[in-house]
């Protein structure tokens, strides 16, 4: 099926694979981003099937924008792809009210927005495909970005019921460990507590250092869902999508379901 995309953050890792290997497979892309110019590699490759569109998750004008361009462009959507986010390094804490606030205005607050925005538009075509870019491992250190994925399948499940009926399907995808840039390019706490060292350092460096899935097959993965008529509720996604990080520094087995 031909279908009509819009992917929130494809500058890099996930988002970017995601575009690439939909453009590569014939459909048709709204790649966005912050800074244009991290998109002129899709729009190079795919010029038939990738239009680019600036977009900040928390600005509001923007997110107006990215969902008209979709309609200007192909008359509709079919897949929203909510990726846009970052994470946030820092203990409970450590973790400033600022910090908190900027770290769900991303991760959530942008997803919640962009979700609105084009729930009718699907629900009027009754069809479509919304899928949350969650995840599924904690660690200490990272209590910021860990609430804000949770916040996010929360959010999905509520919606997931109040959809029922409508042809419009929410799936959270939990991905494990992937070849992105997210654990290097964490935004470090402006306050730190060396106590928490001994704990948190170990974990941070095995994020960094650790052998992970290249973020094609995450891409992959997705694309063979999306031609399954069957939609679970959570998709995890590699070979580790469901370890944790446990006080003892060893990884252990997250019961969650």
């Amino acid at each position: 099926m031909n279908r009509r995309w819009l992917i929130t953050g494809c500058s890099t890792g996930l988002g970017r694979a995601l575009a690439e290997a939909a453009a590569a497979s014939g459909q048709r892309v709204i790649a966005t981003a912050r800074r244009l110019e991290t998109l002129e590699h899709l729009t190079n490759d795919y010029p038939a099937n990738v239009v680019m569109c600036k977009l900040d998750v928390r600005d509001a004008v923007d997110c107006a924008i990215a969902i008209s361009t979709a309609v200007k462009a192909f008359g509709g959507l079919d897949v929203l792809v909510n990726n846009a986010g970052y994470g946030q390094l820092g203990t409970v804490e450590e973790i400033s009210d600022a910090e908190l606030t900027a770290q769900f205005a991303t991760n959530l607050f942008g997803a919640w927005r962009m979700t609105r925005l084009v729930l009718p538009l699907m629900r009027a075509q009754g069809r479509g495909d919304i899928l949350m870019v969650a995840g599924r491992m904690t660690y200490p250190g990272l209590g910021a970005y860990t609430a804000s994925k949770y916040a996010l399948e929360g959010m999905s499940d509520a919606l997931r019921l109040e959809l029922a009926g409508t042809g419009v399907n929410v799936t959270v995808l939990e991905p494990g460990a992937f070849a992105t840039r997210l654990a290097r390019s964490a935004v470090e706490p402006r306050r730190h507590i060396t106590a928490y060292n001994a704990l948190v350092e170990p974990v941070l460096d095995d994020l960094r250092t650790r052998d992970a899935d290249p973020p094609r097959e995450f891409a992959d993965t997705v694309l063979r869902f999306l031609d399954d008529v069957h939609r679970p509720a959570r998709l995890p996604i590699g070979t580790d999508p469901d370890r944790s990080w446990s006080c003892g520094g060893e990884f252990i087995r997250n019961s969650a379901t």
